[in-house]
């Protein structure tokens, strides 16, 4: 925790002093010149000339407007905020210590799932102290993941350092149990199959939801600079250095695209288990019930997104949703309702 709260003022400082150097004037230009582009849409655009033959057999030339497509609805064509990929040079520097910090703290943090592995002699997952130290091992290990793969996703890092700082915190003080062996029932291969999935599930679910809700900031922010109503302050520093609501907005359904496929395995994977060790597949547990609706929400938030009315604002809010549901099946089946699942719980 020493370690992430050293990345957490990296990235923090990253983001303050990055927005003092010359990248902010860079990229409130970037978003000023988006902004004229997007006001002005089709209209600027070039007419196409169309020559054609008359009944007569003489020719006239016709014109009509390009055609503007957009990638998204969200999409006003102002370029990503170079900020937070680290693309100035004092910035870049606060984030470069941040990462560095990021992946000694998640080799500490690895290492301590491994431990617990060992010291319990199984899967280290078996109850909710166990599943937040590896939940947030997992998000982080993905984060870097994506920077090996040189995505441009260093904008999350302030955000996941601070929540995996949290998550630890309250798994230490509050969730800890001591290593001991767990209920007949989940001596099975499944715990290593079915929990683990459904870790890197909700963990990539997290970070869909970093973006989806970094997204709704950064959306208002850009209708403010279509409007001329753009703060030229702190926040607008901050926002202008963020990528675009299309790129935010693409990121988050791509991930949550991404993971789902694995989630509806985990339910499967899940009745499977149930079945061997309860004798029925399903049996309207809270725990499954909720896996359920949480399965329900984000298919509605995917397909709403296959839908013309429910871009944008709409289908974020409804992901919000869905991940709101993940969470409320953790925390809150775990440890306000009894069910099957209790043995796993504090």
């Amino acid at each position: 925790m020493f370690v992430y709260a050293l990345a957490f003022l990296a990235h923090l400082a990253e983001w303050v002093f990055g927005g003092r150097s010359r990248i902010a004037v860079q990229s409130a230009a970037l978003v000023a010149e988006g902004a004229e582009g997007g006001d002005t849409g089709a209209a600027d655009q070039k007419a196409q000339q169309v020559t054609v033959k008359t009944a007569g057999g003489g020719t006239v030339t016709l014109e009509r407007p390009a055609v503007v497509t957009r990638a998204s609805a969200s999409d006003r064509g102002i370029a990503d905020g170079p900020g937070a990929a680290g693309e100035d040079e004092q910035g870049d520097m606060y984030g470069r210590i941040a990462v560095s910090f990021t992946v000694l703290a998640w080799l500490l943090h690895a290492a301590g799932v491994v431990f617990r592995a060992a010291s319990v002699q199984r899967a280290p997952w078996g109850n909710m102290y166990e599943f937040s130290t590896t939940f947030g091992a997992v998000a982080v290990g993905t984060y870097l993941l994506l920077l090996v793969l040189r995505k441009n996703v260093r904008w999350i890092g302030l955000f996941l350092t601070t929540s995996v700082l949290l998550d630890l915190g309250l798994a230490t003080s509050v969730l800890y149990t001591n290593s001991e062996q767990l209920v007949p029932a989940l001596h099975s291969y499944w715990l290593w199959i079915h929990v683990s999935c459904a870790i890197i599930s909700g963990a990539i679910f997290y970070l869909a939801a970093v973006g989806t809700l970094l997204f709704l900031f950064r959306d208002h922010y850009e209708v403010a600079v279509t409007a001329g109503r753009a703060s030229n302050g702190r926040w607008g520093d901050i926002m202008r250095r963020l990528p675009s609501a299309a790129s935010l907005d693409k990121f988050a359904y791509r991930m949550n695209a991404l993971v789902f496929p694995l989630w509806t395995f985990t339910i499967i994977a899940g009745a499977i288990w149930a079945q061997a060790a309860w004798g029925r597949y399903w049996g309207w547990d809270p725990k499954e019930t909720w896996a359920f609706i949480t399965w329900v929400a984000y298919a509605c938030y995917l397909h709403a997104r296959a839908t013309a009315g429910w871009k944008g604002r709409k289908a974020a809010y409804l992901a919000l949703i869905a991940f709101a549901c993940f969470l409320f099946n953790y925390y809150g089946v775990n440890i306000f309702v009894s069910g099957k699942h209790s043995y796993a719980g504090v």
